[in-house]
């Protein structure tokens, strides 16, 4: 039984590794699901006040979308890679092809979060309610009461602080706006499935890779990243060992860390700089001599071994 559970874990541990980029998006969609409903039910107030109600709505449309995508763009390790490569490199060994690539992989992960909550405000409709009220066509409303301020009264429909002539329209203003603004919505779901389908075609009709050898890349290229960063931060810490133990004359150390220290006596003390930015900054697939390079760490490795022969 237990290696029945064992071997079940390894097959769900393998198909979510195998799926990351995807279940990635989709728990950032969620999140940003959940977080415009909680802004809607406890954040969301319309002033309904003319000329306040449009900047109001806009703003909490776009602004929280801007947000997430400023901070999607942070949070990508290619963007940093794009600006490492820029100062170190000058991009001269940066294509067209490849910055179009890298680019559209940077805006895919980016854009996910700001339009998940620009399609679910269009959906719910409160904030387009109160962006557009005041610029609703009182003659498109049968038998609207005559009045001399306009503006001012269809402003104040979304807080239904109407006065008792206009409150039967309340639910045919809304009623309208709400149609408007989820028409607009799921034309911006269909224009954006449209896109992304259009573009994934562009990308395996392009790509010299084939399909197992590309999805042989994706591991490849996070398996290096995930045992890069578990292995940087050893190294990090044995440094650090080293430096404090030669200030103190002891260095305090858990059981665990003295086995993990004490398994990396032929550690390298120090890393040039020259070393760090070789490993760093943009790569794209290539080959040398027929032997594909996955990576510029795979591509600084060949090279220390040629040059060691």
């Amino acid at each position: 039984m237990a290696a029945l559970i064992s071997e079940n874990f390894k097959f769900v541990s393998l198909f979510f590794k195998s799926k990351d980029v995807m279940i990635f998006n989709g728990l950032i969609g969620l999140g940003t699901v959940a977080s415009q409903t909680a802004y809607n039910v406890f954040a969301f107030n319309c002033p309904c006040s003319p000329k306040k109600n449009y900047l109001y709505g806009l703003a909490a449309i776009g602004v929280p979308a801007l947000a997430f995508f400023v901070i999607g763009m942070m949070l990508n390790r290619n963007t940093w890679d794009v600006v490492s490569e820029c100062r170190t490199r000058k991009c001269r060994k940066l294509s067209l092809s490849a910055a179009f690539a890298l680019l559209g992989s940077i805006l895919g992960r980016a854009i996910v979060a700001p339009i998940t909550w620009s399609v679910i405000s269009l959906l719910r409709g409160e904030a387009y309610v109160c962006a557009l009220s005041e610029f609703v066509d009182p003659s498109s409303l049968d038998h609207f009461p005559p009045t001399t301020n306009i503006p001012e009264i269809m402003a104040r429909f979304p807080c239904l602080d109407v006065p008792a002539p206009f409150k039967n329209y309340s639910k045919v203003i809304e009623r309208q706006l709400k149609y408007e603004s989820q028409l607009l919505g799921w034309l911006v779901v269909g224009t954006i499935s449209l896109a992304v389908f259009l573009l994934l075609c562009m990308k395996h009709c392009c790509s010299t890779l084939g399909y197992q050898q590309e999805a042989y890349w994706s591991q490849y290229r996070s398996n290096e990243q995930t045992l890069f960063q578990r292995t940087a931060e050893v190294h990090a810490k044995y440094h650090a060992a080293e430096c404090v133990k030669n200030f103190f004359g002891f260095v305090a150390l858990e059981n665990q860390e003295k086995q993990d220290l004490e398994d990396c006596k032929e550690i390298k003390s120090i890393i040039p700089r020259l070393e760090w930015n070789r490993i760093t900054g943009v790569y794209m697939y290539r080959e040398i001599d027929d032997t594909p390079v996955y990576s510029r760490l795979n591509k600084w490795d060949m090279y220390t071994k040629e040059n060691d022969c």
